[in-house]
């Protein structure tokens, strides 16, 4: 499985460089997500612009990252969806209900940053009527 990690210090982005997301790559995909959330990835955004296919496998592995960083108060992303049949699939599992779908990586940096700094009011708060 080929893909591009860029850690930074809020966020993590995972970018897939195959065409296909299906059961012979979920596998070591899953297994990548989890070493990603055990090594302390505080948030995910997982680049599917160079994806033209996803099965059923490769939609689990999503879901298995989505669980992993909505647990632990981080958030999982989902950007790059260009491709139509990739779009439709997302759209009739209805998932695109559950993922956090944002358009490009940029707009998802945007996005991490805005939810770190409603996590950190939100925190305050709760200290402040502790």
């Amino acid at each position: 499985m080929k893909f591009s990690v860029d850690k930074q210090e809020k966020y993590t982005t995972l970018s897939l460089e195959e065409e296909n997301l299906n059961s012979v790559m979920a596998p070591d995909l899953k297994s990548e997500f989890v070493i990603m959330h055990n090594e302390g990835a505080k948030n995910l955004i997982l680049d599917l612009s160079k994806v033209k296919f996803v099965d059923s496998s490769g939609l689990s592995a999503i879901l298995t990252a989505n669980r992993l960083w909505n647990n632990t108060a981080g958030s999982f992303i989902l950007t790059g969806i260009e491709n139509e049949n990739v779009k439709k699939l997302i759209k009739i599992s209805r998932l695109d209900t559950v993922f956090t779908i944002i358009p490009t990586i940029s707009e998802a940096i945007d996005y991490v940053f805005m939810e770190e700094v409603e996590r950190e009011l939100k925190a305050g708060l709760d200290q402040d009527e502790a």
